[in-house]
């Protein structure tokens, strides 16, 4: 009952921001570029509308306690590519995204955005945001319903890619991986806050992947994976070892015919069944659901479609 109340109350407090961010902040984010704005905005809209969602599903729950959820949901976020704004989907936990939320604030200076649940509620509770300039920074929000933030580092623009697949170190919160310019993985490990310890170097040869994805454990030994897929439109899989220097193991080919799709990327749990899911979309806009299997070494489903008309984003 304690717990249920103050998550209730969490959402609350989380709605009453997300209302007056977006009615203030994200207006004055349109006026003047403000990336920070813009950022908040965001993050804010996210934290309220997850945990009202999750008040909702919770509610005439019995239990007092709850097992950690290992598998989050996230939302996906579209910035249009001739407005800049941002639109939110969240997952509709039945394999696909409800009505999308507009956050009419310029999302221009965004490169990507990497959502974490480091509480292990199935919600997001942190958000990094890599800007085009390099700058990384954290948002969070604390068990009081307080909105946290902060610069994590500068200099990210060295990287052609950068995600959290979860814990690589085995600590509860998720950490970063960085692919460079040159092709070699980099991992950082993170604390509460979002600062990142010194980085680590895996190893090199990751040139030749042009699309990583990965969003927890898809092969069924609990630790977080990513796949990837090469230039020929080959799909491989990395099973991930629980060593940060060494995150993942040798790669195990999925399958091919992979480069029908523009854009690949995970947002977790997104057809509720507790395993991690892929999201693949077609240059057309039609946007394509692999429901993970939970095992190796078919890690996914046939895909289903979901959705059409997502060429108009650059999806993150």
């Amino acid at each position: 009952m304690i717990i249920r109340r103050r998550r209730a109350l969490r959402g609350a407090l989380a709605a009453t921001a997300a209302t007056l961010a977006l009615t203030a902040t994200a207006g004055i984010a349109v006026a003047s570029g403000d990336p920070a704005g813009a950022d908040r905005a965001r993050a804010t809209a996210v934290a309220g509308a997850e945990h009202r969602a999750e008040g909702a599903r919770r509610a005439g729950a019995l239990a007092a306690e709850e097992a950690p959820v290992e598998t989050p949901s996230f939302a996906m976020m579209g910035v249009h590519k001739q407005t800049n704004e941002g639109y939110l989907y969240f997952p509709d936990r039945e394999g696909a995204f409800g009505p999308r939320d507009h956050i009419a604030a310029s999302f221009e200076h965004l490169a990507d955005v990497i959502d974490v649940d480091n509480d292990k509620d199935g919600w997001g509770d942190g958000t990094w945001f890599l800007h085009k300039d390099g700058t990384l920074t954290y948002h969070w929000f604390s068990d009081d319903g307080q909105q946290h933030s902060k610069q994590v580092g500068t200099g990210w623009n060295t990287y052609r890619t950068v995600l959290s697949p979860g814990s690589v170190g085995g600590a509860p919160e998720a950490d970063l991986l960085g692919v460079d310019a040159a092709g070699v993985l980099w991992s950082y490990l993170a604390y509460p806050d979002g600062t990142l310890a010194p980085r680590t170097r895996v190893g090199g040869g990751w040139e030749q992947f042009d699309q990583i994805a990965g969003q927890g454990d898809l092969s069924g030994d609990g630790k977080p994976d990513v796949v990837a897929r090469d230039k020929a439109g080959v799909l491989w899989l990395y099973k991930g070892t629980g060593d940060y220097k060494a995150p993942f193991a040798g790669r195990t080919q999925i399958g091919g015919g992979w480069n029908a799709y523009d854009r690949l990327l995970s947002v977790g749990d997104l057809d509720a069944d507790g395993r991690t899911d892929l999201i693949a979309r077609k240059p057309n806009g039609d946007l394509l659901r692999y429901s993970g299997t939970g095992g190796a070494p078919a890690v996914f489903q046939a895909p289903v479609k979901i959705g059409t008309g997502f060429q108009i984003y650059n999806l993150l």
